[in-house]
């Protein structure tokens, strides 16, 4: 088999695309013939050292893929060799295999395609936990998305029309904004120009929104949560333009609003029931053409490099796929 290795976390250039000794799964694991796995921001940021889980070295990033399961190992009851999988394993996805338990792989139906397959488990299912499960989000309730163009952006616009929501998709271009729109939001923000506080206002008549998804953070935190609707739940999901807002904790208690932690992995451990049958809703909806990952470019896994630096530009809508043949 061939990876990309990381040997010092100090970077996306130190990874070396290597040969290796093809792995034999353990009890309750199984290895896969990797078809195609999706870049997400944790990716960059556990080369970098930066990331809250620290895998020992050397390690083969890449948390999220979809391939063909190759060799069972002992106990495993629900897979077989030949089963279409997708995985979140946290590590192993940029080779041509991975080992993983069996109980972090979701079968696929056979019409679900590998490159969207590799682009849904973490971005779905962190959405549907956040939305559904942490906000309880309802038909009829407005939704603010910011980043709403990026990987889990996208998902969030699908999911929340998905359940009869109203949603304003924020994201940092036109063309994006435009992206938004062909998914179904309701009305876009464009928060590269503009005072975003003014543009809420105006398409919520004043009274904001009543959850907001938010993967970016930085400084548009603030400004977002003191527009939020009075019982507001404000969605902490993630991080990606870098800075750890802090918020005036009396901006809570004028809104009677809610911060609300979205950590989807740490529920998936916890609650597997709860996490298995968000799946299967999922995978339902994909079935049904409610949701399907939107997905920039494929590139071959040889070309991880090239694919960083893309993600590094800040202009992909949707997800990057690494293919192999």
């Amino acid at each position: 088999m061939h990876a990309w290795l990381c040997e010092n976390p100090i970077g996306v250039d130190a990874l070396v695309w290597k040969e290796l000794p093809t792995p034999e799964p353990q009890a309750g694991e199984v290895r896969v013939a990797i078809k195609a796995a999706s870049l997400n921001f944790p990716d960059i940021l556990i080369v970098q050292n930066k990331y809250q889980m620290k895998p020992p070295l050397p390690f083969v990033p890449g948390s999220e893929y979809a391939g063909v399961v190759e060799a069972v190992g002992e106990g495993v009851k629900h897979l077989k060799v030949g089963d279409h999988v997708a995985a979140f394993g946290g590590t192993g996805g940029f080779g041509t295999h991975a080992i993983v338990k069996a109980a972090l792989a979701m079968p696929l139906p056979p019409d679900f395609a590998f490159d969207d397959a590799s682009a849904f488990v973490l971005t779905y299912a962190t959405t549907h936990h956040a939305l559904l499960d942490r906000a309880a989000l309802q038909a009829g309730e407005t939704v603010l998305i910011l980043g709403a163009a990026g990987g889990v952006g996208t998902a969030a616009i699908q999911i929340a029309k998905a359940v009869g929501a109203r949603v304003i998709a924020a994201a940092s271009s036109d063309a994006k904004c435009e992206l938004c729109k062909t998914l179904g939001a309701d009305a876009t923000i464009n928060y590269s120009s503009g005072n975003i506080r003014d543009q809420i206002k105006a398409l919520t008549d004043g009274k904001g929104p009543d959850v907001v998804y938010d993967p970016v953070g930085g400084d548009l935190a603030e400004p977002v949560f003191r527009s939020i609707a009075w019982r507001g739940r404000y969605l902490v999901v993630g991080f990606a333009q870098g800075g750890i807002p802090a918020l005036p904790w009396n901006l809570a208690l004028l809104k009677g609003a809610s911060i609300v932690g979205v950590f989807w992995g740490e529920f998936a451990r916890r609650e597997p029931q709860a996490n298995a049958k968000a799946l299967a809703e999922l995978a339902q909806w994909y079935a049904q053409g409610k949701v399907k990952p939107v997905i920039d470019q494929r590139l071959p896994m040889n070309r991880l490099l090239d694919a960083f630096a893309i993600m590094a530009s800040r202009q992909v809508r949707g997800k990057l796929v690494m293919t192999n043949p």
